[in-house]
């Protein structure tokens, strides 16, 4: 196992168990057919902690847990004040323990320690206090004025909500999916990532200390074709909620077509940032440098196209190529670190792949990225940001990398930047950079996706709904007051008069 000299003795005891267990009903359990699997400091190369690896039959397992708690556990029926209070007590743990969290998220999935802190870890304890808060103010009852009926509508919870996350932002989503579900009274299956699934069940920790009943939150880790599959063709769930690729999101949402299961899908993304000749180019690249390399460029809604008008091109492109050059690539717990590894030797070969496949087929390699090797750590999945150049039809121009890798565009006229932005099949987020504000709302309203953003890219707020179109998904987005209604199912109760 990796020793990080800095590590908190906490986390070193939750990493050192053999294997970490799965959460079911409100106890910790191993596999059924005890297998296990590893997860990797991708930082080193090495092997982080050894895992209790689901199977359908886990599946199984937390699912009943999961409908019986709804059921029989009071957490579906209780006041919503009560609930909220239990909500607002996990917050208050997921701060206590936040420094452990930052250091076992930092681990596993190789962010800098400054970026886990900075927003992933407080915004999972801001995300449950809102949603907490907001499903207390919430009207779930409302007459219906119709003539000769006695009617009104209730909104009451599903039932089992079924959550399939990702390895960018393991903690962050959970946050993000589970809070409205439980907040609307519904009870949880999660399937975390097998690369990312650490940070998950150490929260599990926090959920029993809270007093969340049994069977309310339950946690299976393993790889999707035997755990995710299971659950997203599991009968006995009532929602389910996925982040992740288009091509898993099709699977997922045929799998709840069949047992009519109302799915929500966040897909990827090949976000763009227009850039207009009234900025400042120079903080404007390094703006949009800072975001493509968050998370080393695995953010679904990241700006990946930068459309950038010819009066700034020069001076924008030599900004952007010198903030790439001078940044820090480093180990997740190093205290200069700016951007730390992919997630994943498998990740890292895509990456690399894309920059090939993109010169082969005509792009220029302004800045052309590649393995970075950082002393001390031989065997991390390290690369170097990229800055390519060419036209719309290149294959880095059109597919998600999901790497610290932009592609330049030039342009002259607004209409032909809508136009260019608006050819992706994607429609997750995009942003206007410009000082002509008018400009810069017309345009932002006529790009194509869930989220259009001025002068910033990768704003994320509490109250702004979160979603995308397209191939970037479907069925009602995250962070808004929509998703708590997303979890509650309409009812209607006549009574003819007379």
């Amino acid at each position: 196992m990796t020793r990080v000299a800095q590590l908190l003795p906490q986390v070193r005891t939750f990493l050192d168990q053999r294997p970490i267990p799965m959460f079911i009903n409100g106890e910790w359990v191993a596999a059924s057919a005890g297998g296990t699997f590893q997860t990797l400091d991708p930082g080193q190369g090495r092997p982080l902690a050894t895992v209790a690896e689901g199977q359908a039959a886990d599946i199984e397992r937390a699912v009943s847990a999961a409908r019986t708690a709804f059921r029989s556990s009071g957490w579906a029926t209780m006041p919503v004040q009560k609930r909220a209070a239990y909500l607002h007590r996990l917050a208050d743990l997921v701060d206590r323990d936040r420094q452990i969290l930052v250091q076992i998220e930092a681990l596993d999935v190789g962010k800098p320690l400054a970026q886990a802190d900075g927003f992933d870890i407080p915004n999972v304890a801001q995300t449950l206090r809102w949603y907490a808060d907001l499903a207390v103010r919430t009207h779930r009852e409302e007459p219906l004025q119709v003539a000769g009926l006695e009617a009104r509508q209730i909104r009451v919870p599903y039932g089992v909500a079924a959550l399939v996350l990702p390895w960018n932002f393991p903690l962050l989503l959970v946050g993000w999916n589970l809070s409205p579900a439980l907040a609307a009274g519904n009870t949880a299956v999660i399937k975390p990532a097998e690369d990312t699934p650490l940070s998950t069940l150490y929260f599990c920790r926090l959920v029993q200390e809270a007093g969340i009943p049994a069977g309310v939150v339950n946690v299976v880790p393993g790889y999707g074709e035997t755990a995710g599959r299971a659950l997203a063709e599991h009968p006995g769930i009532h929602r389910l909620g996925f982040t992740g690729s288009p091509e898993v999101g099709r699977l997922i949402a045929a799998s709840c077509g069949r047992n009519l299961v109302p799915v929500k899908l966040e897909l990827g993304g090949k976000g763009a940032a227009v850039v207009f000749g009234d900025v400042d180019p120079a903080a404007t690249a390094q703006a949009l440098v800072a975001a493509v390399t968050l998370n080393t460029g695995q953010v679904c809604c990241t700006a990946t196209r930068w459309i950038v008008h010819e009066r700034v091109w020069d001076e924008f492109v030599h900004a952007a190529c010198t903030a790439m050059e001078a940044l820090v690539i480093g180990h997740s717990f190093a205290p200069d670190t700016q951007m730390g590894p992919a997630v994943s030797e498998k990740q890292r070969q895509r990456i690399l792949g894309y920059l090939q496949r993109g010169v082969e087929g005509g792009a220029r390699a302004v800045l052309p990225g590649g393995r970075a090797e950082v002393a001390g750590h031989p065997s991390g999945f390290y690369v170097k940001p990229a800055l390519l150049s060419g036209g719309p039809e290149n294959i880095c121009a059109r597919d998600e990398i999901f790497g610290p890798v932009a592609y330049l565009m030039k342009f002259k006229e607004e209409a032909e930047a809508i136009d260019l932005v608006n050819r992706s099949a994607y429609g997750l987020a995009n942003s206007v950079w410009s000082q002509d504000l008018a400009r810069a709302q017309r345009v932002a309203e006529a790009l194509v996706a869930g989220n259009s953003w001025i002068n910033a890219h990768n704003v994320f707020a509490h109250g702004v709904p979160y979603a995308g179109c397209n191939l970037s998904g479907f069925g009602g987005g995250v962070l808004g007051p929509d998703t708590l209604l997303d979890y509650l199912r309409p009812q209607s109760i006549v009574r003819p008069l007379g």
